[in-house]
């Protein structure tokens, strides 16, 4: 029986874990919606235990911890629905604390930090959110800081910041590497030569991993930072520079956000976050290498690569099917 359990599971930082627990030899449990979704992207591994659960319910909570040890916790919601990330937390700690679960990790972003003085950042900076989205990620985070302090639970976060790979939909770089490979003109949210940082999805896994069985890990937190400070603008630089041709870009700054918003409610809620672009927010994490030794870091360049190469997979197997 699985010992450790991914609750959150089908996203691509789940998958990338449970690359990592598989290759390792490990048993894990995934827990999800929709089993068919689980299914669909774990069923062929015969390490991965499939569960299904109702995130609203202490109860279903409970009964999808059972037998569980240690939980990462990679639930999301819908960009426009943030207020639920507390109070899906509480039901998350309620059933699994009366399950016996002893350790849970948040996989967490820069979010609750709001705009930093300077970068790059340790673990020690000020939580001080400018918006609500970064507030409602602070009153998760401090649900479960309390619960460990109370001694009800082992708890820790590790922060990512935006992430990029092959894939990965929900990335800034997304619609570049697939205007890369199949042309057009992609849009992107500016300013894009501002300092920033990726981290590539197959690097996090392993890291998680080695963290959630850390026994000093628990009570902190934890930043992994990526793979050094580049651009979006970089990054475009370097899909030109393998696909041998220039990338049209249509960027949108801080004002088309609004105005599209008024179109699309997912642009909308990307305004508050805009200031991410103009004000960085760079991660210091010695801190984690430290506790856990050195971390395997993709570059840039061979990040793309695989990026890139995916997405021309995606292309050649949708013309086959359609063949």
């Amino acid at each position: 029986m699985p010992r450790l359990a991914l609750f959150g599971a089908a996203g691509a930082i789940g998958q990338s874990i449970a690359a990592a627990l598989s290759q390792a030899g490990k048993p894990y449990r995934v827990v999800g919606r929709s089993e068919a979704n689980l299914k669909k992207t774990f069923g062929a591994d015969p390490l991965a235990d499939i569960t299904t659960w109702d995130p609203d319910s202490p109860e279903s909570v409970e009964r999808a911890a059972a037998g569980i040890d240690t939980l990462i916790y990679l639930v999301g919601v819908n960009y426009w629905q943030f207020e639920l990330h507390p109070a899906l937390m509480r039901k998350t700690l309620a059933g699994a604390i009366a399950a016996g679960v002893k350790r849970i990790v948040l996989i967490g972003t820069v979010y609750p930090y709001g705009k930093v003085a300077g970068n790059p950042i340790r673990e020690d900076q000020p939580r001080r959110p400018n918006s609500f989205k970064g507030r409602m990620r602070k009153a998760q985070e401090d649900l479960l800081i309390q619960a460990h302090a109370d001694g009800r639970i082992q708890a820790c976060v590790l922060r990512l910041p935006d992430f990029y790979g092959p894939g990965v939909e929900a990335s800034l770089l997304h619609g570049a590497a697939v205007a890369a490979i199949n042309g057009g003109t992609a849009d992107m949210i500016g300013p894009i030569d501002t300092a920033h940082e990726f981290v590539f999805v197959p690097d996090v896994g392993p890291v998680v991993a080695k963290l959630a069985e850390t026994p000093a890990a628990y009570g902190e937190i934890w930043h992994l930072a990526g793979a050094g400070v580049t651009s979006q603008r970089e990054l475009v630089s370097e899909m030109e520079r393998q696909t041998g041709r220039p990338l049209k870009l249509r960027v949108a700054g801080k004002t088309l956000l609004r105005l599209i918003g008024l179109f699309k409610p997912m642009m909308r809620e990307m305004v508050e976050m805009h200031y991410l672009q103009t004000d960085p927010v760079i991660m210091d994490d010695r801190a984690l290498q430290g506790l856990i030794g050195p971390v395997r870091k993709t570059p840039y360049a061979e990040g793309i690569r695989q990026t890139l190469a995916a997405v021309a997979n995606r292309q050649a197997l949708a013309a086959t099917v359609a063949a």
